[in-house]
């Protein structure tokens, strides 16, 4: 049975590691090679689209950090988790969504579908 509550810790983790290189070895071990991601406002493919989507939203959001929110909720190869940006002291969240994400055999994420339920003004 899929940990789905750890792999979604794992991957909010990602979008919150501030180091490059630490953040590129862990989307290789998360994802598959040609995993894709999409959402309103990208859709892209391969670990380098993924890494080029999350340190975009790291430098637009400087200092702020994904957080899980509600129940992290499973079954067979798809999971599905709401999320929020906030302030590291808390506070009013920036944006808020959720992620759908479908994995491969290996249990890792071959694609990821988001949601954004709030976005900053």
């Amino acid at each position: 049975m899929t940990d789905f509550k750890g792999l979604v810790d794992q991957y909010l983790a990602l979008w919150n590691e501030p180091d490059p290189a630490a953040r590129s070895a862990g989307i290789a071990d998360l994802f598959v090679e040609d995993a894709t991601y999409t959402d309103p406002l990208a859709d892209v493919g391969g670990h380098a689209g993924i890494g080029a989507v999350i340190s975009g939203a790291r430098e637009m959001f400087p200092g702020l950090r994904f957080a899980p929110t509600g129940d992290v909720d499973g079954h067979h190869d798809v999971v599905r988790f709401g999320w929020q940006l906030v302030p590291p002291a808390g506070g009013e969240a920036v944006a808020v969504g959720f992620d759908v994400a479908g994995l491969a055999d290996d249990g890792r994420i071959r694609a990821v579908y988001g949601f954004l339920d709030k976005v900053p003004g």
